[in-house]
């Protein structure tokens, strides 16, 4: 007669405990505990967002390469602006273009999240700061497969790396916590105000333009260089054709500072703003 078998050991769990205060007290500590969640999340995100498209992950190529070309004839052919050191144009657009679709998508997708996730966000406890989070992980995967396109181009255009492309990651993570400030920001403003969700596709559209994506830092007049790097991803963008290609200098007048600076103070007040409405999202939402 074949024995029973033995019930497999129960698997060590993070205990919930609902007190008044307790949430706010740990916070930071349940972030880290429910890391997994936070990677599920993004998982999830990934497998569905180009599910049911014809050519898939091919986006994340055809839409930076169609917004190159269409900058490099605005720029290039229509406005006669050259690149700085000779670049090929095309491959100086394209070096731009890493850290700003990495930040339009984060600042994207951050935003609508918790609005896309309302089922979860209204009926399961969890820290909510994980939901906006989860958003990068489409815009990874997409600057992963954006990477070995630049690479090519760059091969092809003769430009070898100089080096501080060491430095490419640092400007790529400064793009990143820049949309999450905002982002967090964003998407709490988006659960009781839906129109933001309306308003943000317009501002990256006119970003493109008011950010050096097709054109040089320098084109802009000195008196107004402190003025336009209230734009963080002035400093993003000139930074990363620093890293990439070597021209340029984005720490060149101080204006880097000023970029820093918008960046810390959108951090600190999403967070805030963010702690201070999450509460609420589920009766809201």
């Amino acid at each position: 007669m074949t024995e029973p078998l033995a019930p497999a050991p129960a698997l060590p769990r993070h205990k919930v405990i609902l007190e008044p205060g307790r949430a706010d007290r740990r916070y930071w500590y349940d972030l880290w505990v429910y890391r997994e969640l936070l990677l599920q999340l993004a998982r999830r995100d990934v497998a569905v967002h180009y599910k049911q498209t014809v050519i898939g992950g091919l986006w994340a190529v055809v839409r930076p390469l169609v917004t190159v070309v269409i900058l490099t004839v605005v720029f290039s052919r229509v406005a006669k602006l050259d690149a700085d050191g000779g670049v090929w144009y095309p491959l100086y657009v394209l070096a731009a273009m890493i850290p700003w679709q990495l930040f339009a998508a984060v600042l994207g997708e951050s935003s609508n999240s918790l609005v896309n996730n309302a089922n979860l966000v209204s009926k399961v406890y969890f820290p909510r700061m994980l939901v906006p989070l989860s958003s990068v992980g489409v815009p990874l995967v997409d600057l992963a497969v954006m990477v070995p396109i630049l690479a090519v181009l760059m091969a092809y255009a003769g430009v070898a790396p100089p080096w501080q492309v060491v430095f490419a990651p640092l400007f790529l993570l400064f793009a990143l916590v820049t949309a999450l400030g905002f982002g967090l920001a964003l998407c709490s403003l988006n659960v009781k105000y839906r129109d933001v969700r309306y308003v943000i596709p317009f501002i990256l559209q006119f970003g493109v333009y008011l950010s050096p994506i097709g054109y040089a830092t320098s084109k802009v007049p000195a008196e107004y260089q402190l003025a336009y790097h209230l734009n963080p991803m002035v400093f993003a963008i000139d930074g990363m054709r620093w890293s990439l290609l070597g021209v340029g200098d984005p720490f060149a007048g101080g204006g880097w500072a000023v970029s820093v600076a918008v960046t810390l103070i959108a951090g600190v007040v999403g967070v805030r703003y963010f702690r201070a409405t999450e509460k609420t999202f589920a009766d809201v939402i």
